[in-house]
């Protein structure tokens, strides 16, 4: 049967998000043939190679009759890079609204095209609010995809709140020791682990600060997560007439074997780990954007070599300084790493450069994970069962630290105030040296927390089997899910 009606969905750039809301889209179009979704992408100058390639194999596998994708048109990427280098804080919300005229050109060839399914309405990332404007000009309802927590959503609607209500200037609490009383969190929250983004005094608060008002003004918010995992969250905010509906609908992840996990690298990791004990490899990994200068490169090499754990270390490469770009591969590894450390621990450990995370923490030998917490990181460990020891980075991620910790005592902590974010901090980092971390992974390879009556390894294992169920018929994810297909169909009839 033909779709009856279309829905637009708009990632914002960065494959965390694209690969989110590809699995969305394919989850919504699996779920009810009324919908066909078009995403449309927005393209950078500065993605690397590997990322565009990894991104043309996930756009080709999801693409169906009713999964379209549409790559909007290129800015001047010499303009895009002056943005990004010259005004940083603004970067996000000036690159969206470079592309208003693309995606409003492209809608307007859509509505015209003969025998197109009629618009229901746009879907947006978090970050790209400003396209509700854009929405508006056609007169069609908007939802919001948030890829990250629903308490850092609640945050977020606190945060414009307080200087909405209270004309609190949310800045001043940057180098505070000040704890915040933020509803959808069980504990206070400490001012130094609020994200840098927030206390950018040049551009970045005011942008978030942005976002949080116009996620007010949406039709609905899916969020990338499940009510068993923050259940008190979501029942706060479900609560507030001020937030608009809330669908849990995580985790949503991909899955799928990609065409990278074929090369010869990924062969030899999985090999390696094949001939590991169960449970004995503690993973190293801190994202797309993760990397770290050389002195805590060697810092790690040291935990790990006095520490005796069996390990996989994925090392990248910082980018030059003063920018601010992907981390890449080092031609030798060497450079960076100890003298013979390669030599002295070749029979516990393996050093990569890209790691393909899912593959890794789906792997019977692997029994932690040294993390960014990064929330695509986050629900992936947990899906795997894979314990977690917090060394947040950047964005949201000692938000993301904390809640596991304290909140829902999943995880132990190496160093949860961490903080080297190049976009809006640019203080250097403060030394984790060998002893702390080595202290870490070894907590979190003997059990978590002895101390509670349910070590961490048993609750993570009963958070993974919750994950798998909410997705499964009559799950609660699975039913956020229909109830948003169902207020989407509602609101084409009643705008």
């Amino acid at each position: 049967m033909a779709a009856v009606v279309e829905l637009v969905f708009i990632p914002a750039p960065g494959m965390g998000h694209l690969v989110s809301t590809v699995e969305m889209a394919k989850q919504l179009i699996g779920r009810d043939h009324r919908l066909s979704i078009t995403v449309l992408i927005m393209k950078t100058p500065y993605d690397k190679l590997k990322v565009i390639s990894t991104t043309q194999s996930l756009l080709l596998k999801a693409a169906e009759d009713r999964l379209k994708f549409v790559h909007l048109a290129q800015d001047d990427g010499a303009a895009v890079a002056e943005l990004r280098s010259e005004r940083p804080g603004y970067f996000m919300w000036e690159f969206v609204n470079m592309n208003k005229q693309h995606v409003r050109d492209h809608v307007t060839k859509m509505m015209n095209s003969t025998g197109s399914s009629p618009l229901a309405g746009f879907v947006v990332d978090m970050f790209c609010t400003p396209m509700m404007d854009v929405v508006a000009e056609f007169g069609l309802p908007t939802y919001a995809f948030f890829t990250s927590s629903c308490a850092f959503l609640g945050f977020l609607l606190h945060l414009d709140s307080l200087t909405g209500d209270r004309n609190q200037d949310v800045t001043e609490l940057k180098d505070s020791d000040a704890e915040l009383e933020v509803p959808v969190f069980v504990n206070p929250v400490p001012a130094k682990l609020l994200p840098s983004i927030v206390l950018h005094k040049e551009g970045g608060s005011s942008f978030m600060l942005g976002v949080a008002k116009r996620l007010r003004e949406t039709k609905g918010i899916m969020v990338n997560t499940f009510e068993e995992l923050e259940s008190y969250a979501v029942k706060r905010l479900e609560d507030n007439d001020m937030v608009p509906p809330i669908y849990p609908v995580g985790p949503v992840l991909h899955l799928v074997k990609d065409e990278n996990e074929e090369e010869e690298e990924v062969i030899q990791i999985m090999r390696w780990l094949d001939d590991q004990p169960l449970s004995s490899v503690v993973f190293l990994c801190f994202g797309s954007m993760g990397s770290f200068d050389g002195e805590q490169v060697r810092e790690i090499a040291q935990a790990l070599e006095q520490s005796k754990q069996r390990f996989l270390w994925s090392v990248r490469q910082p980018p030059p300084k003063g920018k601010v770009e992907m981390p890449s591969e080092y031609q030798d590894l060497n450079q960076v790493l100890p003298e013979g450390f390669l030599e002295r621990t070749t029979e516990i450990g393996k050093v990569i450069g890209w790691a393909p995370q899912v593959a890794v923490l789906s792997h019977k030998a692997v029994g932690g994970f040294v993390s960014h917490c990064g929330w695509n990181s986050t629900l992936e460990s947990l899906w795997c069962g894979v314990p977690v020891a917090t060394w947040p980075i950047y964005a949201e991620q000692q938000m993301n630290a904390f809640q596991l910790i304290r909140e829902l005592g999943l995880a132990v902590d190496i160093k949860f105030d961490y903080r080297r974010d190049m976009r809006y901090d640019s203080t250097k980092p403060k030394l984790v040296t060998a002893d702390e971390i080595e202290n870490g992974i070894k907590k979190l390879m003997e059990n978590g927390d002895k101390s509670s009556t349910e070590g961490i390894k048993q609750k993570v294992k009963k958070m993974s089997e919750k994950s798998k169920i909410a997705i499964k018929e009559g799950g609660s994810s699975y039913n956020s899910i229909q109830h948003f297909i169902e207020d989407v169909i509602i609101n084409v009839h009643s705008p």
